[in-house]
């Protein structure tokens, strides 16, 4: 087997609209809260610009109290091309994290679990790389959103 390698794509940050949220409680499958993108930004190596107003996240709170991530997002570059960006990924934040953020306490990304694998399309030829790629995103919950690092797996 060879070794799994990979190459940084770029970090982006994305600000949540928490004001209005919508929540659906007693599910089937847990409690699903939707939460809109209001804007971001994002830069590397090869691609730089900013996240549009629109998209959404529609985490999933588990019986088990694991979140379930499932994000749709809008990507324009800064030379005016379109990526269509799509990710799912698990967080767990252990009890005591989970207490500690929601008093508002800063927790470091090293205490709690939150990887994605994002997936792009798009029709840019400058960008049509991103068509065939997996990737991995580190994730980290800021006080106004989200904030990944972004990896190709090679």
């Amino acid at each position: 087997m060879a070794d799994v390698k990979s190459e940084f794509l770029f970090t982006m940050t994305a600000e949540l609209a928490r004001e209005t949220v919508q929540e659906l409680s007693g599910t089937p499958h847990g409690t699903r809260r939707i939460f809109h993108v209001k804007h971001g930004s994002f830069e590397g190596p090869k691609l730089r610009g900013q996240v549009l107003p629109g998209g959404a996240d529609w985490l999933l709170v588990r019986p088990d109290g694991m979140r379930e991530v499932d994000v749709r997002i809008t990507l324009s570059t800064d030379d005016g091309q379109l990526i269509y960006m799509s990710y799912r990924g698990i967080v767990d934040f252990p009890g005591e994290v989970a207490q500690r953020m929601a008093r508002g306490e800063a927790v470091a990304p090293s205490e709690y679990y939150f990887r994605t694998a994002p997936f792009f399309e798009t029709g840019s030829e400058k960008y049509a790389w991103l068509n065939r790629l997996v990737a991995v995103g580190l994730g980290e919950r800021t006080p106004t959103g989200v904030a990944y690092a972004v990896y190709a797996i090679l």
